[in-house]
């Protein structure tokens, strides 16, 4: 591959934001794109697909083997996509086992690695950080990079003058702006589909990005990918005719994960719990991924078409699935943060609750306990807050493991043709 990873020292740096505005800059040029999220982010993509105008790829370096993180960017950038994938964390950081980083991946599709650094509160010391930076690997190039939040141009010339010193290129230069900020919430960014001026918001970013860097330069390193001829199979498919969940209480769902089942065969339909939308009737599975059902719960709650379509798949034996949010809203209630319950569809002995918070965060490697839904060990992420009540009589799902090998325990449950689990699945996994 030829690409570049949009990297930083750190969350926080501005990467985002910088990326955004890369991508709606190339655009405006009539540029192709193939825009990509390292790890295991489900709402950045998201405003990336809006930034670029193409469908943004989630590229995981722990739970993606690698040959499926080539393939997919083969495919993802063809012949013709300038490739452009956006680190999470810091360059370096990776797991608990200390595999994963964005310089894993950058290693594994060799990636020019671009570097944005905060230079909000820095002058000269800008040449340390870099140099290590970019001498902690040999395996992996620093090509360049953008300083950003930079105050003034006496600011911009100490900089540039303490790059030039460890011959590190500067690709560009981002002017302080608090424009540039977009805003959060508990799991990561507010949605995009919910940013009501994120057009706009876009268009300021990559009228900034236009105006201070270099690029030519950037778009010379992402370059156009190549296809790897080698198709590699992801998941299972949950069936032939799959209806997904989509709306902004049920986003988080991976394109790979969609694109691989479509490439298997598959027939993928949408429809929306909170336009009480049921899923097709001739679907012979269901899909519901996580997202804010917390938010949600008393549209969720209300949505009666929603409901009977639910049980009526359930009725016929489709295979019903969620994860995270999908699989709170499977449960017989859902608390939400103002302590009320709400009832959902009780598809499975399971109350949750958004009201006791505690963060659970961190990879997976999970076995199922039978093979009705998969054939085999997954690797997977879990992100959430919410907590678990109750859970009654079901079978569990999955045995599981963190990335460290260390037990975390039984997850997920299972009744019949219904099952899920707090983890959004990502890839199987590689066995001896």
């Amino acid at each position: 591959m030829s690409g570049v990873l949009i990297a930083a020292p750190s969350s926080g740096s501005g990467k985002t934001t910088i990326t955004l505005g890369l991508l709606r800059a190339l655009r405006n040029r009539g540029v192709a794109l193939a825009p990509g999220k390292a790890g295991p982010d489900y709402i950045d993509p998201a405003f990336h697909t809006a930034a670029s105008g193409a469908p943004c790829v989630n590229y995981d370096p722990w739970a993606m083997r690698p040959e499926l993180l080539r393939f997919n960017a083969g495919e993802a950038a063809g012949r013709d996509r300038a490739f452009i994938v956006e680190a999470m964390m810091g360059l370096h950081d990776a797991s608990v086992d200390g595999t994963g980083s964005p310089a894993d991946l950058a290693c594994v599709l060799d990636l020019a690695v671009i570097m944005v650094v905060d230079c909000g509160r820095m002058a000269q010391s800008v040449a340390a950080l870099v140099r290590g930076y970019a001498g902690h690997r040999a395996d992996i190039r620093v090509a360049g990079v953008i300083l950003n939040k930079v105050g003034s141009d006496r600011h911009e010339k100490m900089l540039r003058d303490a790059l030039v010193a460890i011959h590190m290129p500067v690709l560009g230069v981002v002017r302080l702006d608090s424009r540039m900020k977009l805003p959060e919430r508990h799991l990561g960014l507010v949605q995009a589909s919910e940013h009501g001026e994120l057009d706009a918001f876009i268009e300021h970013a990559a009228s900034r990005v236009s105006g201070g860097c270099d690029l030519d330069a950037i778009l010379a390193l992402a370059g156009t990918g190549r296809p790897d001829a080698t198709a590699i199979a992801g998941l299972k498919p949950l069936g032939q005719r799959i209806a997904v969940a989509r709306d902004v209480a049920f986003a988080f769902c991976y394109e790979h994960l969609l694109r691989d089942w479509r490439r298997q065969g598959c027939d993928i339909s949408f429809f929306s719990p909170l336009a009480d939308e049921a899923p097709q009737a001739e679907a012979d599975a269901v899909y519901l991924p996580g997202g804010y059902p917390e938010l949600h719960a008393g549209a969720l709650s209300g949505a009666r078409q929603f409901h009977a379509g639910m049980l009526a798949a359930r009725d016929r034996d489709a295979r019903i699935f969620a994860e995270c949010g999908g699989y709170m809203t499977l449960g017989e209630g859902l608390v939400a943060a103002d302590g009320k319950r709400y009832g959902m569809l009780g598809l499975l002995p399971l109350v949750t609750s958004f009201a006791e918070r505690k963060r659970h965060l961190g990879y997976r490697r999970a076995t199922p306990r039978n093979r009705s839904f998969f054939d085999g060990p997954l690797m997977a992420h879990e992100f959430h807050y919410a907590t678990i009540v109750s859970e009654g009589d079901a079978d569990r799902l999955f045995d599981t493991v963190d990335a460290a090998g260390e037990i975390v325990g039984p997850a997920g449950l299972q009744r019949g043709c219904v099952a899920g689990s707090f983890m959004h699945l990502i890839d199987m996994a590689v066995t001896a």
